[in-house]
């Protein structure tokens, strides 16, 4: 009945561009949606070469194909074989007013960025109860560290009631002291998304007194509370990585960094052995008992060697002084005695050189070997 029928064969439809995703086939999908309804679409790759622009979330177009149906989904959608740009969406607009708004007041400023601690042991989510993003999140963080408490705020992430769910958490789980916080959701239509784009969230984002990590959507969304958090992830898992620290990780860290420590305080003290093996030697050559012992050591050498040379002249006078006993005793009057000569003292004592020295009658002493002779003097003559 679609496909026959003449009218939904070529029929255009105008609306606001949504849940647009770039297939890596060339097919381009996406929702066309206005005020009132919405309606899945698609442009084939064989198409796509005729569309002179490039679709954007929000973006106002009008779109011309054919109504069929989606069998294997049982849906009906609209399959386009051109799509004219009309202008941007109502909520792109919205947001590109706000981005623009909250950026001149400055809660954009990198300067207002706190850093998110390193070793987190409580930390906040604020997302919805079930779904995969808090799944992730607990996954996730308690794989990192498994001894991390996880502080869930369960909110309401989509529709009207979702930004003052989303500013009551961030108020509570402040007040409840934990050391950051991971606020977001899993991806979604920009209409889905929209909770995290109202002023009243980057406000209490921006005011918050613990660190705020946004994690909305997947890598390609964004949100006014990604660029007023103090930190976004491009996904709820990775905003799990980005606040909990890998304690495996750490611990390989850790114990690297011991090793290094250890290598280099044996390094360490072996230059110091070495320095003091040195100054030990440098001491030992400038210790006064060293030094005295070396001077004792000389002192020794020197009284041997004045010994030995004592000895030596000690030997050499002795040699003479034989020498010289022996000229004295070849000169002794002792021996010539002996030999029968005789010693004669004149009456004065002295010896008797002259018949000049005595006397007729002068009393004389005759010395022999063996004692003496006492003579008279009876007569003299010279010869």
């Amino acid at each position: 009945m679609f496909g026959s029928d003449y009218l939904l064969s070529n029929i255009s439809v105008k609306g606001e561009i949504s849940n647009l995703k770039y297939h890596s086939s060339g097919h381009i999908y996406f929702t066309l949606k206005d005020e009132k309804g919405a309606i899945k679409g698609v442009m084939f790759s064989s198409y796509r070469q005729g569309l002179k622009f490039t679709l954007k979330e929000g973006m106002q177009v009008t779109v011309t194909g054919s109504i069929e149906v989606y069998e294997r989904d049982g849906t009906y959608q609209i399959y386009a074989r051109s799509i004219k740009e009309e202008g941007v969406g109502n909520l792109f607009e919205q947001f590109e007013k706000l981005k623009e708004k909250l950026e001149d007041l400055g809660m954009f400023d990198p300067s207002y960025k706190r850093p998110i601690p390193k070793f987190v042991k409580k930390l906040g989510v604020i997302t919805a109860p079930t779904g995969a993003a808090v799944r992730d999140i607990i996954d996730v963080s308690k794989r990192r560290n498994p001894g991390i408490e996880i502080i869930l705020y369960p909110a309401i992430v989509q529709g009207d009631d979702a930004p003052a769910s989303i500013i009551a958490g961030l108020k509570e789980l402040s007040e409840f002291g934990v050391d950051v916080i991971i606020c977001g959701r899993g991806g979604g239509s920009m209409e889905d998304l929209w909770g995290f784009n109202d002023e009243g969230v980057a406000e209490a984002i921006f005011n918050c007194t613990v660190p705020v990590i946004s994690a909305v959507g997947h890598e390609t969304d964004f949100t006014i509370a990604d660029f007023v958090a103090d930190l976004r992830a491009p996904t709820p898992s990775a905003a799990a990585e980005l606040a909990v620290c890998d304690m495996a990780t750490l611990a390989a860290d850790l114990r690297n960094k011991k090793e290094i420590l250890n290598r280099d305080i044996r390094r360490r003290i072996n230059n110091l052995r070495k320095d003091s093996a040195h100054y030990a030697e440098r001491l030992s050559l400038l210790n006064p008992d060293a030094r005295l012992k070396k001077r004792k050591e000389n002192l020794l050498l020197l009284r041997d060697a004045l010994n030995r040379a004592m000895e030596s002249i000690l030997r050499d006078r002795k040699h003479s002084m034989a020498l010289y006993a022996e000229r004295l005793h070849g000169l002794s009057p002792l021996l010539k005695l002996s030999g029968g000569y005789s010693y004669v003292e004149g009456p004065k004592g002295g010896a008797v050189k002259s018949v000049k020295d005595v006397s007729v009658n002068d009393s004389l002493k005759i010395n022999v070997t063996d004692g003496y002779i006492t003579a008279v003097v009876k007569d003299k003559q010279e010869a």
